[in-house]
């Protein structure tokens, strides 16, 4: 027995952390992610691979009925193979104390079972068994992200610094070469129609659920797709259903409570809004397979979040834009995918860099790259920020509908027609932030998205 808990010690000093984030709970996740960076912990894409399971949001929604929150919470901690614990952090300002207690729980192996006796921060009923993924080999993700990293360093002359989380991302290539992932199927295993392709061919429609849990996936978003072959024929958004919240959205929040009547500093928007672009390049980073590149993006926005000066937040992204900027592969990787003409982008209510991109995936980064740019430059600026300017990362949020959920709505008639190992860089390019979906404001604020 002592020799089984010194092997369980050893292999679980650095446990293989799979994280499970509801809406609402950004702020959470944002402490959750820099302090795995700093114990050096990975994030892994899939059950398969978990050792703990933290969860993220409030525990009371965790009991909502079929399709709610505690349904796909519960399926993912059956698959997680034992020995295997699991937390529930919601409390940002105590993730260290949540993660020590996951890691002692692991070493002890008293949560590895459905029918362990339950503990203050840990769940473990038992519940119907569900299959949540489905895996690509992995060495195509090596062969790929190696000649992609070999690529980089060539043009750059640096060296590779070994990314501390979301790695292990598995690959499905088509014939473009473009990265894909996991499918987090949250209804068991995806069942097969017949039905006429675009060239008249009787071919196999497989209906592939990816989400609501997946590395570098917008928090609570399902997204369900029709495939033949590896063309995405139909595609259908689902948000998970989470209770209306009121507390603002935490990307958007200098600028809605500027809005109430709040002094707020140009800088601290400046700030959230360097932090909330480097959130979602870190995403686009790793979807596209730059597992380097998006372990140093999150850096800097663990700074930028922390408040570092203007001067260092500069010398932080400086490096990082240029980079990005003249890497022929990320171009060729993003080039061409989910096109999005301003025209059509103003028809669907889409606002902010989604519009001002004016193009493709491509597009959408090199506008965000500019932001963080001149966001980064202007985080000590002291004066006021002007409540007439409600304009989040996403966009307006003085508009009928939230920023995020128009572009949820355009999603599916970018992802039609395109191969599937498209559809994560497509999604990562816009990356909504399905928060705004719950925030229904107090009477007299800015407009409710309720």
């Amino acid at each position: 027995m002592e020799l089984k808990r010194t092997l369980v010690r050893a292999a679980v000093s650095r446990p293989g952390v799979l994280l499970a984030v509801s809406p609402g709970a950004t702020r959470q996740r944002l402490a959750v992610e820099a302090e795995l960076a700093r114990r050096g912990w990975a994030c892994v894409g899939g059950p398969t691979e978990a050792d703990l399971f933290v969860i993220l949001g409030d525990r009371e929604d965790e009991d909502e009925g079929e399709g709610g929150e505690g349904d796909w919470v519960a399926a993912l901690w059956q698959g997680i193979p034992a020995p295997k614990a699991r937390v529930w952090v919601t409390d940002p300002g105590r993730v260290a104390d949540a993660l020590d207690s996951g890691l002692a729980d692991l070493v002890r192996g008293e949560h590895g079972n459905d029918h362990a006796p339950d503990a203050p921060d840990s769940h473990h009923e038992h519940h119907e068994h569900h299959e949540h993924h489905e895996h690509h080999e992995h060495h195509e993700h090596h062969e790929h992200h190696e000649h992609h990293e070999h690529h980089e360093h060539q043009q750059n002359g640096d060296h590779p610094t070994p990314p501390s989380e979301h790695s292990g991302h598995d690959m499905h290539g088509g014939h473009h070469g473009h990265a894909g992932h996991d499918m987090g199927l949250v209804e068991g295993l995806p069942m097969a129609d017949r039905a006429d392709d675009r060239d008249g061919l009787r071919l196999d429609v497989l209906h592939v659920p990816l989400g609501p849990v997946l590395a570098d996936w917008p928090a609570g978003l399902i997204l369900r797709l029709a495939l033949q072959g590896d063309i995405v024929q139909e595609a259908a958004v689902e948000p998970v259903a989470t209770p209306p919240s009121p507390h603002p959205p935490f990307w958007d929040e200098p600028w809605l409570r500027a809005a109430s009547g709040e002094h707020i500093s140009r800088g601290d928007a400046a700030r959230r809004l360097c932090a909330a672009h480097l959130d979602s390049l870190g995403r686009f980073f790793a979807v596209a397979g730059w597992d380097d590149m998006a372990a140093r993006t999150r850096h800097a926005r663990d700074r930028a979040l922390a408040g570092a000066a203007a001067a260092e937040l500069t010398s932080l992204v400086r490096p990082l834009i240029r980079r990005a900027q003249r890497s022929r592969t990320l171009r060729w990787l993003t080039t061409g995918l989910g096109t999005l003409p301003a025209e059509q982008a103003r028809q669907r209510g889409v606002t902010g860099p989604a519009l001002v991109a004016d193009g493709d995936a491509y597009n959408r980064m090199l506008v965000w790259l500019d932001a963080v740019g001149r966001s980064a430059a202007d985080c000590d600026v002291t004066e006021a920020l002007d409540p007439a300017e409600v304009v989040g990362p996403r966009g307006r949020l003085d508009t009928p509908v939230p920023p995020s959920k128009a572009m949820l709505d355009s999603l599916p008639r970018l992802l039609e027609g395109t191969e599937f190992a498209c559809a994560r860089i497509i999604v990562a390019s816009l990356d909504p932030d399905l928060d705004e979906l719950t925030h229904v404001p107090a009477p007299g604020t800015v407009h409710s998205h309720g």
